[in-house]
């Protein structure tokens, strides 16, 4: 029997403080609900599970980023849903004023509200947004960027989604031109006389009384209601077609008392009369494409369509760059290479993933009118209706191609929804497995250790009164 070291003491001492740290590690799972809340606890398994809280909270923000992505697509398909209705009205306008019943002044009454509506669009197209972001001014679509010497040239530039990144070369050949008729006379001429001068089907009445100021009025107004301009040119009367291209012409027929356009026949009822006076027809733009690939990213199967100075190019799989050349560019002379860079600045991003890269790209062109090539229309002249129908067509085809293309992103957002939603609750579950403590059998092995505790301290009481028994041989002696 030893007093000085109680052995029995230390090791149920030891036990005993053994049993409580158990007992305190159990307490802190029970009441945390975790196995894992030190490092120390399992090292490899808080390695995996930081990286996976990191994934499932990346999920859950990306599944937001998602619904929101949602919420644009939904303002841009109402708000073109507008734009369709306004563009329907618009034709049926333009259906009205074709009518033969419909004097100028009711055409020109369906023009203005025409015009009124152009202007809604373009504010439909300016004030679209989502938290401040325009929507439909083109500021989410790819950016083209011509380069320095061309920059004022060349508008309107349109890529399609199919068209990629890279530098694209093309030299103007030939410009386009306007049709242009030269009578060879002056107003001063026309002053005394009587008779009358159809433009384009548009008729200018002339009469013996009209002053030189009333004369210019007359063919002026005549000349746009016939879609051509009036013009004095070295003193002399030119009348030329508003539109570019070979499509554009200028029918002259007149009937005076006196020959005054010299070179003119004196009649207007023939056919042959009419194509005797026929004039000048205008010109598209020629252009020669870059197919060089170490200059230009152009194709050898890429072709060229011509519509007096609107380019269209397309190619294979949905290819497909269109650009307007405009009337400056024209006046520098032919055989100017233009360079475009399509890039991919300006389309928007959506970070549907919980990594980097893990992006969808959302483009929105521009939905105004000139991006719609509605700039110009007007019914109240001789063919303007049947041209805006024409036009406006155009335009609503190219409006619901660019509704389709948003709800196949919608559609597409609705999946990646779901997706993320499935997987943040699938990788839940898998940190479940691994952080997650299992109740039942902590409860268990908490009893347990209580137990044992309990079990420890009574041995340890025990154990510190046997040096006792000690005492009790001296007090016998």
């Amino acid at each position: 029997m030893k007093i000085n070291n109680n052995i029995s003491a230390v090791i149920t001492n030891k036990q005993l403080l053994g049993t409580e740290s158990a007992l305190a590690a159990s307490m802190e799972r029970l009441s945390s609900g975790l196995k894992i809340n030190h490092a120390s606890d399992n090292p490899s398994g808080i390695a995996i599970s930081g990286k996976m809280r990191a994934q499932i909270k990346g999920l859950d923000q990306a599944s937001q980023n998602s619904s929101d992505g949602t919420s644009v697509l939904q303002i841009v398909d109402g708000a073109l849903g507008e734009v369709t209705d306004m563009l329907q009205r618009m034709r049926e306008l333009a259906v009205q004023a074709a009518n033969g019943t419909n004097s100028r002044s009711e055409k020109e009454a369906c023009q203005l509200e025409i015009a009124s509506l152009r202007e809604e669009i373009d504010r439909v197209s300016s004030t679209t947004e989502f938290n401040t972001k325009s929507l439909l001014d083109g500021s989410l679509d790819a950016r083209v960027y011509t380069d320095k010497e061309n920059v004022d040239n060349v508008s309107r530039t349109y890529v399609s989604d199919s068209v990629p990144e890279g530098i694209y070369k093309l030299s103007v050949d030939q410009p386009a031109t306007r049709a242009e008729y030269a009578t060879g006379i002056s107003v001063a001429d026309l002053v005394g006389k009587t008779g009358s001068v159809q433009i384009n089907g548009s008729t200018a009445e002339i009469n013996a009384s009209m002053t030189e100021t009333e004369i210019k009025a007359t063919l002026r107004d005549a000349a746009e209601y016939g879609e051509c301009v009036f013009e004095e040119r070295n003193g002399k009367i030119v009348f030329q077609s508003a539109e570019y291209g070979a499509h554009a012409s200028i029918d002259m027929i007149q009937s005076f008392d006196t020959d005054a356009f010299p070179g003119v026949p004196n009649q207007k009822t023939t056919k042959d009369a009419k194509a005797e006076v026929m004039g000048q027809v205008g010109t598209d733009a020629v252009v020669t494409l870059n197919t060089d690939p170490d200059e230009s990213a152009f194709s050898q199967k890429a072709t060229v369509g011509y519509d007096g100075n609107k380019i269209t190019i397309t190619d294979t799989n949905g290819f497909k760059m269109s650009m307007l050349l405009e009337e400056d560019f024209f006046n520098q002379g032919a055989n100017k290479e233009i360079e475009f860079s399509v890039t991919d600045v300006g389309i928007m991003d959506l970070q549907i993933g919980a990594n980097e890269g893990q992006t969808m790209q959302l483009r929105i062109p521009a939905t105004d009118i000139d991006n719609l090539y509605l700039d110009n229309i007007n019914v109240a002249t001789v063919n303007g209706a049947k041209k805006t129908m024409s036009s406006i067509d155009d335009a609503m085809t190219k409006i619901n191609e660019i509704r389709s293309k948003i709800g196949a992103y919608e559609n597409r957002l609705d999946y990646t929804v779901s997706s993320l939603d499935l997987t943040q609750e699938n990788m839940t579950s898998a940190l479940s497995r691994i952080e997650d403590v299992d109740m039942a059998e902590e409860m268990v092995e908490y009893t347990k250790n209580n137990v044992l505790q309990q079990a420890g301290t009574s041995a340890l009481s025990q154990a510190n009164s046997l040096p006792e028994l000690a005492l009790q041989m001296l007090g016998n002696r």
